[in-house]
């Protein structure tokens, strides 16, 4: 699993959640989970969630944190679960920084109070299951009431080098725990 926080901004519009994005475009190949930070723009040909588009929501923010995830097997319950998965992360590593926080995961989204914080979809090429996962940096002009780490007080950067640190641990750790236990007689 590589991992990368990329110092550029990039403007998120969909067309990134697509087979070797990060190969075309950084040279990553493999399962690889990067973090950029953005604006966050949906255009409806890139929505990936139906619900979302029958329902004409709008999905924007100004400036986000960004994670793109791509595990080169094509399974969507697996890629739900690696979806769920990195917004637990998510929620451990804002629960660390800011205790007295109301969180609340609801299925792959974050909240404070009524204040929504994360986005995020799972879907599958033919190649890969992939993920994309925001978090507000900030939380002005959004379609709906918002929250980002700036009124949290926590630097984006530092936010995305956290998460993709505890994503290696995960995985590491799923991957000996597998090794580990004896077969079923």
């Amino acid at each position: 699993m590589k991992t990368r926080f990329i110092e550029e901004d990039i403007a998120y519009t969909g067309e990134q959640l697509r087979a070797h994005w990060a190969y075309h475009r950084f040279g990553i190949l493999g399962d690889s989970l990067l973090a950029f930070v953005g604006p966050c723009d949906v255009k409806l040909e890139h929505m990936k969630d139906v619900e979302d588009l029958r329902d004409g929501a709008r999905i924007y923010s100004e400036r986000m944190l960004h994670f793109i995830l791509e595990c080169f097997d094509a399974d969507m319950e697996r890629g739900i679960l690696r979806q769920r998965l990195l917004i637990i992360l998510m929620a451990e590593a804002l629960l660390r920084r800011t205790p007295a926080l109301r969180l609340q995961r609801r299925g792959s989204d974050l909240y404070d109070g009524a204040a929504k914080l994360t986005v995020s979809v799972a879907s599958v090429s033919p190649v890969s299951s992939l993920v994309h996962a925001g978090i507000n940096v900030v939380s002005r002009n959004t379609p709906v009431p918002t929250r980002g780490l700036e009124d949290y007080g926590i630097p984006a950067r530092e936010f995305a080098q956290a998460i993709l640190a505890a994503w290696v641990e995960e995985v590491s750790a799923l991957r000996r725990a597998r090794c580990k236990v004896r077969g079923c007689d």
